[in-house]
């Protein structure tokens, strides 16, 4: 049993694992301190917790849950749709908004501040222009997330 107690201003905070796995680890394994109790609170539970964090913001921001059609093809194609948008965000978070006040930001954060965005769209032969509202406070954020995301891109030949 991997146990921490931690006493933050909110009151108490315990924490407890119960687990047969061997601390010593396994006699085939290369890593054979896998198991001990500070790195497998760290590593396991811990990461744990962020996978259910990562969920939460594809059934919350994403609408992942939505299983609108009694077909399971149909609610299939939905769920692989909603788990695209989420690693488009992640990406658009990671790559995009590093160093930036959305480094950190959920996937809705990002959605609502970077994408949900009064802008004109003028589409011509050569290009698509995009002209942001004049009141949209975060167009220095756009901008640069804009410019690192076409760093990225692939120069045309």
């Amino acid at each position: 049993m991997i146990g921490k107690a931690e006493v933050m201003a909110e009151g108490e905070n315990p924490r407890f694992i119960v687990t047969n796995l061997p601390a010593a680890g396994f006699k085939v394994e290369k890593d054979r301190e896998r198991f001990e109790p500070a790195r497998l609170y760290e590593e396991g539970y811990c990461a744990r917790g962020e996978m259910e964090n990562v969920l939460k913001q594809q059934v919350l921001d994403l609408q992942a849950d939505a299983m609108s059609t009694h077909y399971l093809a149909s609610n299939q194609l939905r769920l692989w749709l909603a788990a695209f948008g989420y690693l488009l965000l992640e990406r658009l978070r990671t790559l995009g908004c590093h160093g930036t006040e959305l480094a950190r930001a959920t996937a809705g954060t990002i959605r609502l501040k970077l994408l949900k965005v009064a802008a004109r769209v003028t589409v011509s032969v050569r290009r698509v222009h995009v002209q942001l509202s004049s009141a949209y406070v975060l167009t220095d954020l756009f901008r640069l997330c804009h410019s690192r995301l076409m760093a990225l891109a692939a120069p045309s030949g």
